[in-house]
Formats: structure tokens, C-alpha cells, sequence
């Protein structure tokens, strides 16, 4: 099922639309299913704007797309990445980000009718961007945010003690990150659930990491992906194509095996270069489900969306 296309987005903004990206999907409380998706009509993606649509059906039927009017200078540079939060009286919380004269973090509050009526900063000064928000409970959250700055290379936090009405300052914590996207999610003992390219350089391999609530303790949970060179160098494409049809296999399972010389065919393009060929695991977005379950999706070699769940059990096995 197509739910948004350039021309249904046009449609409903009267805006030209260049290209769509970012979709964030996420059911309420309320079994109200929210599709938040960002639209660029002009420039690159520092003049997005963020779109809403709602399925009251579990997704049989989805509303027109709305735009959500998040800044007064034309509404422009406000992208959505990770997953919402859905507060008891029944606003939304988005994490969000902008990227035009610089980049940082807000937090929009949306009305359960999908208009904006309050935004806060997470993001001090103009280098982290990205936030994942992970409430610990009612008024508590930890927030985790991209640092695209010169100076720490390691993942940043914030914390929230009003239900996202003030943020602290942002600080840098244990993992390393390369200006790269993570995703986290809460455990049952209260810790964290980290998503993320643990790395000085590259996103050559995605890590699963688990962390207490006070983010002091990291350790790591299990790679999820990686490069079979430790310090992910690239591959000459003809090596490159013999690994990557393996693993193509082993994370498709028999039943695509016909597809392998297609998926193939399109390497040079998205992961070759001059200097040769990489492997990137990218972009993770996490959520827990009411039955139980962990859902990861993430970005594998800029060719598939790659999808991985599990329990709490087999969460268990791994510490």
C-alpha cells in the first residue's frame, strides 16, 4: 500500500514537492495509527517541513495529508527522525530537528487533532541533532541525540523532569558516535536499549548496547551488523560482491535467492566508489510493542530496510 506520494502531498499542501523521506509510524493509546513523514520543496533537506496523517483502521484507511506548521520563518527546516511519545492526556510528543543555520534538537507537542501547540529546545548551540526519547516514566525522560560538532564524537543526553517542558543541558556519554542517527528504547529493569554505529569513523557496524538509567554503565549486547574487515575498510568490488551476495542470503533466507544477481546488479551505484566498496548499517529506529516484542528496522548497505525483533528472554540470553 502506497500511503504518500509527492502528488498526494502537493495536493493537500497547494507546495510543490521535490522528494519525501523520513516516515515515522506509530499507534496511540487511542488504536489511532500516526504516519509523520517529511516533504522538501525547496533546496535539500534543510527546507523540509513535516507532514501528519492519521488511519483510525489499523492502517486501512489514512487520512489527507497535514502539515504541521512548526516554524514562522516559512515553515521550512523541521525534520522528524525517530519515534513519538504519546502522554497521557493525550498530546503527542515529536522528537524533532532542523538543519538550516545549523543543527539542533526540539521536542513539538501536538494536539490528538495533529496541529503543533508547543514546542521546547533539547539542543543547545548548533552541533546534535536526531533526538531519541526514551520516557522512564510519567515525567522522566532521557533524550539521545546525534553529535555533529568538532569536539566530543560521542553520543550526547538530556534529560527531562516536566514531561518535556525544560531539557537539561546536553552531555557527552560513554559510546562513541561518528555524526551518526541511534535509536533507544526502555527495558524492564528501567535501563535503555541503544541502537547504534559505536564508532570514531564510519557506520560499518551497528551495535545493540544496554545501559542503566543513569547512562554511567554501557555494555554491549550483541553486533547487529558489521564489515568483515574490524576497521571497515573498503573492499575491491570484486570481493565486495562475493561477501555481500553471502550476507544478502543469510539475512533473506532461501526464498530470495533469486533475486541475489538483481540485488547485485545494483551495487555499483549505491555503495561502490572510487576508493572501493563499503558496508553501512545505518539510521536504526526502535520501538518495544504492547505484546512484548523489540522491533529494530535500519538502513542495510543503502540497499534494504532490514528488520530484527525479539523478547525480552532472548534479551536475557545475550546479558
Amino acid at each position: 500500500m502506497v500511503l504518500a506520494t509527492r502528488e498526494s502531498t502537493e495536493s493537500a499542501t497547494q507546495k510543490h514537492i521535490r522528494k519525501l523521506g523520513n516516515p515515522v509510524i506509530a499507534l496511540a493509546p487511542d488504536n489511532r495509527l500516526w504516519l509523520f513523514y517529511v516533504s522538501v520543496s525547496i533546496g535539500g533537506w534543510a527546507g523540509s517541513a513535516i507532514n501528519a496523517m492519521y488511519s483510525d483502521d489499523l492502517g486501512e484507511n489514512w487520512s489527507a495529508p497535514k502539515q504541521l506548521i512548526t516554524t514562522p520563518f516559512l515553515n521550512i527546516s523541521t525534520l522528524v527522525r525517530n519515534a513519538p511519545v504519546f502522554h497521557r492526556d493525550g498530546t503527542i510528543g515529536l522528537p524533532v530537528y532542523h538543519e538550516f543555520l545549523g543543527k539542533f534538537a526540539e521536542y513539538l507537542y501536538i494536539s490528538p487533532a495533529g496541529v503543533v501547540v508547543d514546542k521546547t529546545r533539547i539542543s543547545r548551540g548548533k552541533h546534535s541533532l536526531q533526538p531519541t526519547i526514551v520516557p522512564m516514566d510519567e515525567h522522566n525522560a532521557v533524550a539521545m541525540l546525534r553529535y555533529a560538532g568538532d569536539t566530543h564524537h560521542k553520543v550526547l543526553a538530556s534529560r527531562t523532569e516536566d514531561a518535556g517542558q525544560t531539557w537539561s543541558e546536553p552531555y557527552p556519554v560513554d559510546p562513541a558516535n561518528p555524526n551518526s542517527s541511534l535509536a533507544a528504547v526502555a527495558t524492564p529493569d528501567h535501563g535503555l536499549l541503544v541502537a547504534l554505529n559505536d564508532l570514531e569513523d564510519g557506520r560499518f557496524r551497528l551495535r545493540l548496547m544496554g545501559t542503566d538509567s543513569g547512562l554511567d554503565l554501557w555494555k554491549p549486547v550483541i553486533d547487529l551488523d558489521e564489515s568483515p574487515d574490524p576497521d571497515g575498510n573498503p573492499f575491491s568490488p570484486e570481493v565486495y560482491r562475493e561477501i555481500i551476495g553471502d550476507k544478502f542470503l543469510r539475512s533473506s533466507g532461501p526464498r530470495r535467492e533469486s533475486l541475489v544477481d538483481e540485488f547485485l546488479a545494483n551495487l555499483d551505484q549505491r555503495v561502490c566508489k572510487d576508493h572501493g566498496c563499503d558496508f553501512e548499517y545505518e539510521y536504526p529506529y526502535f520501538i518495544k510493542s504492547d505484546d512484548g516484542l523489540y522491533h529494530l528496522v535500519y538502513s542495510w548497505n543503502n540497499t534494504f530496510i532490514k528488520h530484527i525483533s525479539f523478547n525480552d528472554a532472548w534479551l536475557e540470553e545475550q546479558l
